[in-house]
């Protein structure tokens, strides 16, 4: 590729907006520009790394035995109505009517889509297991896009689905995605680890994230240092000490005090002089089956998630001030004492007496509260966020610590939740009619790309790895006006292409300190220096990106080169 035929956009400063490194890194090496909120242009620059990533993912898709299709983007409505996900995927679901005033909405992932395909073309257990993928471009309506390619509105997913006859073969077909995975993004070259997750709203029994660490990731990842647990914050358990004891003599008198305009746990425990632990908050949520009150002490944070499982409920999301309201309380003065509906709480309220709650009244909080005596708890659970220090479950009695991570893939074992839902059905060996055991997996190609750059970035800009970096090798001739600095760039550009490299010649009439900057800020891994000074040595600059290394080869060596770049890499 010639650099003086090629659109590079480079910029040598990030618009305001750009948040993380790789999000700055990409607009400012001509990758991505910005359309719309969460939403892309891949220029050519990116485009070629997208593409050397989406190769290996098809690659590894493909020695699995996963066949590739391609589902369509718009999805029509009775598919989700039929699995039952209509209703309560959420708002991320862009819905619209077409001029038949017929409900579709563009696919933010396609289990109901490929549940049919299989029903309809699958009858036999002759014809399983099977697996098939796609690597096609998803919607979902974020509340808040960020961080560039990240978390974007629109976005370009591989997500394959497995069917099997029971439940053995789906963790067979589980386990062999799971290490293809790991193979991916071995040849990607990424840090990362596989943690224990929730499967949100795709469902199913079990799930995995793998994760790509960096100390920018938005998910906080929790593991032990005794032993390999590993998962996210959103649904690491926590263990609770069940060795307390609750004595009714030591009650209180319940206390109605002023706290004017006091709604943290930390301005109100200063004011009433107690601790964050003897503040209890109580959360109003909003869900499928009406409000709740969820308890947690006030040094910990609600885990949604773990409160949508532990109740078994489609969907969760914190009231609104309007909806608390309603419920006769006030949002920052909300407390369990007559409040007329259900109450949860955290496993920490178990010991807790003489506590601090809201009153359910403007500027007012209640002390000395006891459950049992002042309200009643409908049930207890492990619904907090864990922290760091928390216990682990394992044997050795280790400690939780955490680490930030990029989400870079999720694999689900789905069981026979759409199956069931949505009668797709094979017939066995004896002639029965039998519901798909089903698996999905999937893997975010932009988030890659993103979390790769999170990892490896310096001062001058990118450092990806040969696997997929824009190109393997750029030739850099220093004066265009030397007869010998051009000659000598055009037989090792031609030399290296015949050796099947991926390789650029930047033939800009432009500086030097213009060609290296660029070179370095797409991340090319290897630079072929060609100037008049070194040709006067009989020498040409080989540079390796990765490491800063360079050496000097002899400018006829073109093997040496070769060699050079293929010990190295």
């Amino acid at each position: 590729m010639r650099l003086s035929k090629f659109l590079l956009a480079t910029l040598r400063e990030a618009p305001s907006d750009a948040e993380t490194q790789s999000h700055k890194l990409m607009i400012r090496a001509g990758m991505i520009r910005r359309i719309a909120a969460g939403i892309y242009n891949f220029l050519p620059t990116g485009l070629r790394v997208f593409k050397k990533v989406e190769n290996i993912i098809r690659e590894e898709m493909n020695n699995t035995g996963a066949l590739e299709v391609m589902m369509p983007f718009v999805t029509p409505s009775d598919l989700w109505i039929k699995s039952g996900r209509w209703d309560i995927y959420g708002k991320e679901l862009l819905r619209f009517k077409d001029r038949a005033d017929r409900e579709f909405c563009l696919g933010p992932t396609h289990e109901e889509v490929v549940t049919d395909l299989v029903d309809r073309e699958i009858k036999s257990y002759k014809n399983l297991p099977l697996t098939i993928y796609q690597i096609q471009p998803k919607f979902r309506d974020e509340i808040r896009p960020r961080f560039g390619v990240m978390r974007a509105r629109e976005f370009v997913m591989k997500d394959a689905y497995s069917f099997d006859i029971d439940e053995p073969s789906a963790e067979i077909s589980y386990q062999k995605m799971f290490d293809a995975y790991k193979r991916i993004f071995e040849r990607c070259s990424l840090n990362f680890k596989a943690v224990e997750a929730d499967s949100g709203n795709i469902g199913g029994s079990v799930s995995h994230e793998f994760m790509v660490l960096t100390d920018t990731g938005e998910d906080v990842i929790m593991t032990c240092d005794k032993c390999d647990f590993a998962a996210n914050l959103k649904s690491t358990p926590v263990v609770f000490d069940e060795q307390y004891q609750i004595d009714r003599k030591d009650y209180l008198p319940l206390d109605l005090v002023a706290t004017p305009s006091l709604v943290s746990v930390s301005e109100v425990s200063e004011f009433l002089k107690t601790t964050f632990r003897n503040v209890v908050k109580t959360m109003i949520v909003s869900t499928n089956q009406g409000f709740e009150a969820a308890l947690i002490r006030g040094d910990h944070e609600l885990s949604i998630t773990k409160y949508k499982r532990f109740r078994e409920l489609d969907t969760v999301e914190l009231a609104t001030a309007d909806q608390i309201k309603k419920l006769n309380t006030i949002k920052g003065f909300s407390g369990p004492i007559d409040l007329d509906i259900k109450i949860y709480a955290d496993n920490a309220i178990r010991p807790m007496i003489n506590f601090v709650t809201g009153a359910n009244q403007l500027d007012k909080h209640c002390m000395n509260v006891n459950f049992g005596r002042d309200f009643n708890i409908n049930d207890f659970g492990d619904l907090r966020e864990a922290q760091p220090g928390d216990k682990c479950q394992c044997p050795e009695e280790g400690v939780l610590t955490t680490t930030r991570g990029i989400e870079v893939g999720h694999v689900f074992k789905l069981g026979r939740k759409y199956s069931d839902s949505m009668s797709a059905k094979f017939v066995d060996k004896n002639g029965k009619e039998k519901s798909f055991f089903m698996g999905c997996y999937g893997i975010g190609v932009g988030r890659v790309i993103a979390a790769a750059i999170e990892q490896n970035n310096d001062d001058n800009g990118i450092k990806l790895p040969l696997s997929i970096a824009p190109f393997e090798v750029v030739v850099i001739p220093t004066d265009l006006k030397n007869n010998d600095v051009v000659k000598f760039s055009e037989q090792i550009y031609h030399f290296l292409l015949d050796s099947k490299f991926d390789v650029a010649i930047d033939d800009r009439d432009e500086t030097p300190g213009v060609k290296f900057k660029d070179a370095e800020l797409l991340g090319i891994p290897w630079h072929v220096v060609v100037g008049p000074k070194s040709l006067a040595k009989d020498v040409v600059e080989l540079k390796n990106r990765l490491t800063g290394a360079s050496e000097e080869i002899k400018k006829n060596d073109y093997t040496k080169i070769e060699e050079t770049i293929n010990e190295t890499s």
